[in-house]
């Protein structure tokens, strides 16, 4: 299993050289950790990784490699896989059981009716259709099934939470991946605008031999090199259903950073809302008002938007319908500024066209930002968003 650990990090680009993995084996020998998978994690993470960069390839490997294990420890005197006691906690239910649950009422009637089960429940719970906790069919918990409630803690399976109570972390989009499929360069191509701008470095040979011929000698003639002028504000969805479109997406961003020079980007999470980020990592201290970004950037630049637009459609008409904060207003009243102000706007949505009209949240945005101006993310939708970007 190590060795397969050293051979998968050095697949993975982690620049890992034998004398680490040697140091790591001889600490491992001499008993430097107790048999704990945590302590293991931070003593190879130390042993084996030299430069910050790589962190991020270090955890996908090191949950790939040991995908399960748990304290060998507690291991040895364990009878049932966790995964299997988990297992038992999650109710499957058939079509028929599903169409017996009824959502609450509305978001006033869930929010009215979580906050009196915060006051009565005492402690933890299983199963059920009532209380907070896993399994069953209450709508607040994890790991059960609800056609609308409130999910605390655990992993979302349904996506049908309307709010979503957990600390979550996104990774930063990758703008170094090469693309799987050429042809997106191409089509971000179709938006360009030349100008000359900048210092005169580039050779003019028309302007060269025209001048010489009237002075009689060589007179060198120089020019600004001819760029791209089109102006680009990115706004990207992270994180949540988006997970699955993660490859797609930076593919599209590591070709937009290569082809326009003039390039901003900002992340956001399900709807636009009163604050944008820069970076995943850092989003719950460094975020960048809204209104901020709407004041620097004038309306000459073309917005574009990548997101699925999956979410409850609370999160676009209430107050407050945010998964993850109080947002004062609602999504929608974002979006319709962006979409008053950049005349040029376009929505690049990666879930299928056949998709879209059953999914009420996609229906909201695209009344929103104009039913024309959202294109499915693949090589024919970009083409023609970048030709109504160029109108």
């Amino acid at each position: 299993m190590f060795q397969r650990f050293f051979t998968e990090l050095r697949a993975a680009r982690v620049p890992v050289s034998l004398k680490e993995y040697l140091v790591l084996v001889e600490a491992l020998e001499k008993e430097a950790i107790a048999p704990n998978v945590e302590q293991f994690y931070y003593l190879s993470r130390a042993a084996l990784v030299k430069d910050e960069r790589h962190l991020d390839k270090f955890d996908r490997v090191f949950g790939h490699v040991f995908k399960g294990l748990e304290n060998t420890a507690e291991a040895v005197n364990a009878e049932i896989p966790a995964e299997w006691l988990k297992a038992l906690t999650e109710k499957f239910l058939t079509d028929e059981e599903k169409a017996q649950i009824e959502a609450l009422g509305g978001w006033d009637k869930l929010m009215e009716t979580l906050k009196q089960r915060l006051e009565e429940q005492k402690g933890r719970h299983e199963g059920g259709n009532k209380w907070i906790g896993t399994g069953g069919t209450s709508p607040y918990g994890n790991s059960g099934y609800n056609p609308e409630g409130v999910r605390i803690g655990g992993e979302g399976g349904q996506r049908r939470a309307v709010k979503v109570w957990d600390k979550r972390e996104y990774k930063n989009l990758d703008d170094s991946v090469e693309l799987g499929v050429r042809n997106i360069k191409v089509a971000l191509r179709r938006l360009r605008k030349f100008a000359r701008t900048g210092a005169p470095d580039e050779l003019d040979l028309d302007g060269t031999i025209a001048k010489s011929a009237r002075e009689g000698y060589l007179d060198i003639v120089l020019r600004p090199e001819r760029r791209n002028a089109v102006k680009v504000l990115l706004f990207l969805d992270i994180g949540g259903s988006m997970d699955s479109h993660v490859q797609l997406c930076q593919e599209l961003f590591s070709a937009a950073r290569a082809e326009f020079k003039h390039l901003e980007f900002f992340y956001f999470h399900n709807c636009l809302y009163e604050s944008v980020w820069k970076d995943n990592r850092r989003r719950h201290d460094e975020k960048t008002a809204t209104w901020d970004v709407l004041h620097k950037f004038p309306h000459d630049y073309r917005v574009v938007f990548v997101g699925d637009a999956t979410m409850s459609p609370y999160e676009i008409t209430y107050p407050g319908g945010s998964v993850e904060h109080w947002n004062e207003e609602p999504g929608a009243i974002w979006l319709q500024r962006v979409a008053q102000i950049y005349e040029r706007c376009v929505w690049l949505n990666p879930t299928p066209r056949q998709h879209w009209d059953h999914t009420p949240s996609i229906q909201l945005v695209r009344e929103i930002i104009g039913e024309k101006r959202m294109f499915p993310l693949t090589i024919e939708g970009l083409d023609g968003a970048m030709r109504e970007l160029s109108r």
